[in-house]
This record gives C-alpha cells, structure tokens and sequence, in this order.
C-alpha cells in the first residue's frame, strides 16, 4: 500500500482504542474510518449517521448504501440543532453548536451501550482550517484518529481507492448550512431550496457544486472546468428552470468557481489548541464509564 506506515498507523490507534463509535456521514474520510474500526474492532465498532434537515437526503442515501455494500453496521438517530436558536441564528460559530448537538447524543449512546470513545473523521488537513466544530469535540471524549495517525485528505482518498471503497473520490459535501452566509439565519426553507437546486445540478451530471444562497439570487459554484458546460446552450436552461423551480428568483453563477469554505467568515482561521480545550489523548477509559 502506497501510504502503508500511515495505515497501519491508523489501525493501531484504533485498536488501541478497544471499542468506539464512529460518527459516520458517508463522506470519504468518515467512510475509511468506519471500515478501518470494523476491520479492527469487529462488533466493538458501531457507525452512527446523525439525520437533520441539514444532512441532503441523496448524502443519507449514499451513505447508507456504502454502509450496507461494506457490510457495515449503522444506527441511525436525528439530532435537532434546529430548536437551537444559537445555531439558527448563524452568528460565525454555527458549527459549534451542530457538533454540540451531535456529541451529546452519540455521548448518550456511548456510556448506554459501553462503548469506550467517540471517534471521527477530522484529518490532518482540517488542522489549519476553519472549524469551530472542533471545539466542541474537545468538550467531549471525541478522538481523531485519522489525524492523529497523520493522514491527509489525498492519503486517505489513496488508501480509500487501494481498498476498493467507492468513496475514494467522492466530492466533500458539508451540511447544507454551510451555503448560507453568516448573519444570515438558518431555515428549513432555505434548506431545502439549496438541497433541491443542488440535486438537480448533480442530476446534470456535475459532481462539484455549491448553491449559495443569497436571499431570492442562488450564486451557483462548480468545478472551473465545468462552466463551460454550466452555460452551454441547452443545459443553461435546464439549470435556470431548475434552481428557479426550487424557489430562487434569480440564478447566478460563480466565475471563480467552487472554492471550499467561500462562505466562512472574513479572516476566520482555526481555534488555537486553548480555544478548543484541551484535545483527548489516546488513554482510553474503563467500559460503561
């Protein structure tokens, strides 16, 4: 394996860990991570997905899907971030208040079925990014395995692809609050105005897309080698009508193309390890604790 130290790496760690739950959302990194502890730990390890308005219903579908084609066990439960009005109120630390929201529920499951730790899949590129949600996990007995062993977003999309996971090269595809701009409250409504409209592109064919939502204008971000076909004669309409259909009065499309985090805060960076408490080390505690 051509990334082989590192895996073998990530197994250890997660051996280490005797059992765990594995906060799983079908994304490539949460995917290898739930193969990785169900290879190591069997039956000790139990994938969770977490359902909200938030999570697209195609995303809950995949994962769901690669899940059960891997053989691999998933509870499902529903979080409500929602009745949440810090969330709601989408203030520049909505993530803190989503992941709170999802730790304290798998933290239930944790101690009610005795598994020792929560693991995720924050990697060693997420280090230097924007994301609150962070803290939260060092609020809670939350470990990072995948970045602990090292493992970057192109190493674990390698390791992925060697394995024959499907998920080896799929477009990252965070909530769908992340489409909304700061300041700018959370809806349902806006919800699923962006999870339709972007359903929709994705039905065109394009794998990488964002629809931001800008009040009644929808600014449209794919791939910058996919624009030209966004404007082609013929799909050009079918994209207007479609994003239009979704509740959007106006269609705009994104000349730089689809960047990651465009919509984070101006000059956000990631906490410092103190802003983020201080992060689980590796011992693990006795089970049912």
């Amino acid at each position: 394996m051509i990334h082989d130290e590192k895996y073998q790496s990530l197994r250890r760690k997660i051996a280490a860990l005797e059992s765990a739950i594995v906060a799983y959302s079908g994304g490539a990194d949460s995917a290898l991570l739930l193969r990785v502890a169900r290879d190591v730990l069997g039956e000790h390890a139990l994938g969770v997905i977490a359902l909200s308005p938030s999570y697209a219903a195609g995303e809950r579908e995949h994962a769901r899907s690669f899940a059960a084609e891997q053989g691999l066990p998933i509870l499902e439960i529903t979080t409500d971030e929602m009745d949440n009005p810090n969330y709601v109120a989408n203030a520049g630390d909505r993530c803190y208040y989503c992941k709170t929201e999802l730790f304290d529920k798998l933290e239930q499951i944790r101690q009610q079925r005795g598994y020792a730790v929560i693991i995720d899949g924050f990697n060693a590129d997420d280090v230097g990014d924007y994301r609150p949600g962070i803290r939260a996990a060092g609020e809670h007995y939350v470990v990072h395995p995948l970045q602990e062993a090292g493992l970057t977003k192109a190493e674990i999309r390698d390791i992925s692809h060697e394995l024959g996971l499907k998920t080896w090269d799929k477009p990252a595809m965070p909530c769908l609050s992340s489409r909304v701009p700061v300041g700018t409250p959370i809806r349902i409504g806006t919800l699923r105005q962006i999870e339709e409209s972007e359903q929709s592109l994705h039905d065109l064919g394009f794998r990488q897309v964002r629809v931001r939502h800008h009040g009644k204008i929808a600014r449209i971000e794919v791939d910058v080698q996919d624009l030209q076909r966004l404007i082609a004669p013929g799909v050009r309409e079918q994209v207007v009508a479609a994003v239009q259909k979704a509740g959007y009065a106006y269609v705009a499309v994104d000349l730089a193309g689809y960047r990651m985090g465009n919509l984070n805060p101006v000059g956000a960076t990631q906490a410092s390890p103190t802003e983020q408490g201080s992060l689980p080390t590796l011992t693990v505690p006795s089970q049912g604790s």
